[in-house]
């Protein structure tokens, strides 16, 4: 993605990013059953903007604290990084996350349930 932004512009590292994101959720040779796309989000903003990286992680890790729950720190972050893009007017980053944002959710709609039902495991809970 950096190389692409080198070579091509920002118009073409975000779609690449785009690529990679889409890559990862709904991967061909695994019949479109991919991850969950938590790290590629990492990624993708480290590589188009990271201090929105550095913010997701600590937003991260301090929900992850208080809550104990990774699946809600990673949907927090998430929320947050489009927000933070736009106050700092990168408008068109701030569009892209909120697509992956939106497709971050719905890959998570399982977690959210559970969230919702009280049964989501937590971080260092056994078994």
């Amino acid at each position: 993605m950096i190389v692409a932004g080198y070579c091509a512009g920002p118009d073409a590292a975000m779609l690449a990013a785009l690529g990679a994101f889409l890559g990862h959720l709904f991967p061909v040779w695994l019949k479109f059953r991919g991850g969950k796309g938590v790290a590629v989000y990492i990624g993708v903003l480290i590589g188009l903007f990271w201090p929105a990286a550095i913010l997701f992680c600590l937003i991260w890790l301090a929900t992850a604290a208080a809550s104990r729950y990774s699946s809600l720190a990673a949907l927090v972050a998430s929320f947050v990084t489009p927000i933070f893009l736009w106050w700092f007017g990168h408008l068109a980053l701030a569009a892209l996350f909120a697509v992956l944002t939106l497709l971050l959710f719905y890959m998570h709609r399982e977690n959210i349930a559970r969230l919702r039902a009280g049964t989501e495991g937590r971080i260092g809970q056994k078994g």
